[in-house]
């Protein structure tokens, strides 16, 4: 019996990517898991990584949401009530990668776009889903967790200026959400991958000949999330940052290729 049988999980933009890998590594431990996002055909679908997290000992259910459209997070979570009536686990991982990526240059080369995508979609729609999310984990007690997912780029420069203060906005959000849902016995937590060789990276990195030899794997960062879901000092990290390679020596993850997960290169710089 997996450690996170009975419990119930929502994991946004998980259609491919980070979400992805966090549904399976969830579905691991036994969990339902909420698989959302917008794709609902192909290889890169939420419907093949519901059968994707049935197929590690889950059970995956695929919804289609737009996390641009308020109404739609608000039926996501009613259909959550609706089946479940209540919510153990939720991952805010869904972001909105500009097109074309906005990786370089000056703030005021990019189209004031580039802000909704990057703060709208990774702060503002975690915010939404966070807020429509609580009553449910009330429901079910103390002992449920929040993981935000960020980047160390709300420490540091990293592509751009909206996408740095996107990260940073999520940071303080998840510290301060802390506070608030402590007395509930419920988690928040910032989580902080290294570089991950996510589908686009992947794509992006055939076409720059970068080497992702050291990247972190998407299942390997959906499995430190699965960690922390099932950690007996949860609350004691509440309103902290954990790096995924630091959670993968503490609990012993490993990536596919036998190794921990490996350090973020620019850690500290």
């Amino acid at each position: 019996m997996g450690a996170l049988n009975g419990k119930i999980a929502v994991v946004t933009g998980s259609s491919r990517g980070i979400g992805r890998g966090t549904a399976i590594a969830l579905g691991e431990l036994g969990a339902t898991v909420y698989v959302t996002g917008r794709t609902t055909t192909g290889e890169l679908s939420i419907g093949e990584s519901a059968r994707l997290v049935d197929a590690a000992g889950g059970h995956g259910v695929a919804v289609e949401v737009d996390h641009g459209d308020d109404s739609q997070i608000a039926a996501l979570f009613a259909q959550v009530d609706a089946e479940q009536g209540h919510l153990d686990v939720l991952v805010n991982n869904v972001y909105k990668i500009p097109s074309p990526p906005a990786w370089g240059g000056g703030f005021w080369d990019h189209p004031i776009q580039i802000w909704d995508d990057q703060v709208g979609i990774g702060l503002r729609a975690h915010y939404v889903a966070s807020w429509h999310a609580a009553p449910l984990m009330f429901a079910a007690g103390p002992g449920g967790l929040i993981c935000n997912v960020s980047s160390p780029g709300g420490q540091s420069y990293h592509f751009s200026s909206s996408y740095g203060a996107g990260k940073a906005g999520l940071d303080r959000l998840t510290a301060d959400m802390a506070i608030e849902l402590r007395p509930k016995g419920i988690a928040a937590v910032v989580l902080y991958p290294g570089s991950v060789a996510t589908e686009f990276i992947q794509e992006w990195s055939t076409k720059q000949g970068t080497d992702l030899s050291h990247a972190q794997s998407t299942l390997g960062v959906g499995r430190t999330v699965a960690a922390l879901a099932t950690a007996p000092d949860l609350m004691a990290r509440s309103g902290t940052i954990q790096w995924c390679e630091d959670l993968s020596r503490e609990f012993d993850i490993r990536e596919p290729n036998g190794q921990h997960l490996p350090a973020y290169a620019k850690r500290g710089h």
